[in-house]
């Protein structure tokens, strides 16, 4: 996108290029007033893409550093909870937890 200057015409003129079916075509836009207040707008619209970027990147940024804290979170409460049930007398067999049975003759 930009002003283009070509040797046969008089003055610069102002183009945009877009692609179209996997091919760029380039648009002539005008000279002149016109060719400024697309200049204008074309800029416009780019710093409003930016932020737009920008401001889902840190939004991006901020749910992963959520759910990295919730992962934590989980992983903290399952082992207060493993220790809970060794403390009261439970283990684990096949994945299940199980009351022990009580031993007999200590």
């Amino acid at each position: 996108m930009g002003w283009e200057t070509r040797k046969r015409g008089t003055g610069c003129y102002y183009t945009r290029s877009r692609r179209e079916d996997g091919r760029v075509v380039r648009e002539y836009i005008g000279g002149g007033v016109l060719g400024r207040l697309a200049a204008q707008l074309d800029e416009i619209e780019r710093r409003q893409r930016e932020e737009e970027t920008a401001y889902w990147r840190q939004e991006q940024e901020c749910f992963e550093q959520n759910a990295a804290f919730v992962r934590e979170l989980e992983e903290a409460a399952q082992i207060l909870s493993q220790a809970h049930l060794i403390a009261a007398g439970f283990h684990k067999r096949r994945g299940e937890w199980r009351k022990r049975a009580r031993e007999y003759g200590a």
